[in-house]
């Protein structure tokens, strides 16, 4: 299994498509706290529509508390803009976690560093663009994964 890991998301629209692709994809969905808005909020559900339900999703009140959990993977991986690691160098294994920071401030530097052998980005073309939307990198990395894990 592969896990979706995000750490303090803000908006509800990406975490309800991302929910929508781990339903999908049978991937277990973490949500760190604080989360940017409530798990009812219908802009979750409407992006998430009806997968929300049937969704593996577990909700953490800290980093921590994620760590310590029967849920968690073993092994993670941190996708960044603050890394020279490009994504498909990694070797993703069953029960990886993928690590994706919120969309305003990312993760902060502690986490950087507890994970700083683990560390990914997705190139950009064009480098004055500070990053893709959270929704379409978890898509990026979760199939690179999918598809080391499948071979």
């Amino acid at each position: 299994m592969l896990h979706i890991v995000l750490y303090n998301p803000e908006i509800p629209q990406n975490t309800g498509n991302i929910g929508r692709l781990c339903a999908v994809s049978n991937m277990r969905l973490h949500l760190i706290r604080p989360l940017g808005f409530t798990i009812t909020d219908r802009y979750l559900k409407r992006s998430g529509m009806d997968y929300w339900e049937s969704l593996d999703k577990h909700i953490h009140d800290d980093w921590e508390s994620f760590l310590k959990s029967e849920f968690a993977p073993k092994q993670l991986w941190l996708f960044t803009t603050k890394s020279d690691r490009i994504y498909w160098e990694a070797k993703f294994e069953d029960d990886a976690g993928l690590v994706f920071g919120s969309e305003g401030f990312g993760v902060p530097d502690w986490l950087h560093e507890q994970l700083s052998e683990h560390r990914v980005t997705i190139p950009h073309a064009n480098k004055e663009m500070r990053s893709l939307n959270l929704a379409t990198s978890v898509g990026i990395g979760a199939f690179e994964a999918l598809r080391q894990i499948s071979v």
